[in-house]
C-alpha cells in the first residue's frame, strides 16, 4: 500500500531538470501559455467598432459573452496552472497516501473540468465568429486574434489531458538496476566463491 500514487518515493530531494522534462510538466507549461494567448488576443484585439461608432463590440458577432466567457477562462486557467505547477513541485514531499490520493483526484477532477470548459469555448468562439457580419466590422480589425483564439482553445482541450503526478521518473530506479526475480539458472551456476561454501561431510 505504501506505494499508492507514488507514496514510496515520497521525501526524494527537487531536481529542477527532472522536473521540467516530465509530462505533465511540459503540459501544465504549454496550458499556461496558451492561457495566455487566449487571453491577451482578446482582451487586446477581441474588441472592434465601426467607423461611425464610438462604442467598441465584441468581435464575435458583437457577442460580449463570448469574449467575457475567452477573457475570463483564459485568466482562470493561468491561475490554475500556476497552482497546480506549484502542486506538482510540492507532490514528491507528500509522504501520506490520503493526501497524495486527494491531490491526484483533485488534477484529475480539474484536468476533466478545464477540457470541458476549453471544447465548450472553442465551440462557442467558433460558431460566433462563423455568423458574425461582415458589416460590423469593415476593416478586418483583429481576425488574426480571433482565429488565433479559437484555435489555441481547441488546443487547450488536449493540453488539459491528465498524466499522473505520482508516475515521476526521478523515483523510478535507475536502468539495470531492476530486481528481475529469481531465476532457477541462478542455482545451477552458483559455484559457492560468492559466499557460503557447501561442506562435504
Amino acid at each position: 500500500m505504501e506505494q499508492a500514487y507514488g507514496a514510496g518515493k515520497a521525501g526524494g530531494t527537487f531536481d529542477p531538470i527532472t522536473f521540467f522534462q516530465q509530462p505533465q510538466t511540459i503540459l501544465r507549461i504549454v496550458s499556461w501559455i496558451f492561457s495566455i494567448v487566449i487571453f491577451g488576443c482578446i482582451a487586446n484585439e477581441g474588441y472592434v467598432n465601426r467607423p461611425d461608432e464610438v462604442e467598441e463590440y465584441c468581435i464575435f458577432n458583437r457577442n460580449q459573452n463570448a469574449c467575457n466567457y475567452a477573457v475570463g477562462m483564459g485568466a482562470l486557467a493561468f491561475l490554475c496552472c500556476a497552482a497546480f505547477m506549484a502542486l506538482d513541485v510540492y507532490f514528491p514531499q507528500i509522504s501520506s497516501v490520503k493526501d497524495r490520493k486527494k491531490a491526484v483526484l483533485a488534477d484529475i477532477g480539474v484536468s476533466a473540468f478545464w477540457s470541458f470548459v476549453w471544447f465548450v469555448g472553442f465551440c462557442f468562439l467558433a460558431n460566433q465568429w462563423q455568423v458574425a457580419k461582415p458589416e460590423d466590422n469593415p476593416l478586418k480589425e483583429g481576425g488574426d486574434a480571433a482565429r488565433a483564439a479559437i484555435t489555441f482553445a481547441f488546443f487547450s482541450i488536449f493540453t488539459w489531458d491528465y498524466t499522473d503526478p505520482s508516475q515521476d521518473p526521478a523515483g523510478a530506479p535507475a536502468a539495470g538496476t531492476e530486481y528481475t526475480g529469481y531465476n532457477a539458472d541462478m542455482e545451477a551456476n552458483y559455484d559457492g566463491s560468492g559466499g557460503y561454501q557447501n561442506q562435504d561431510y
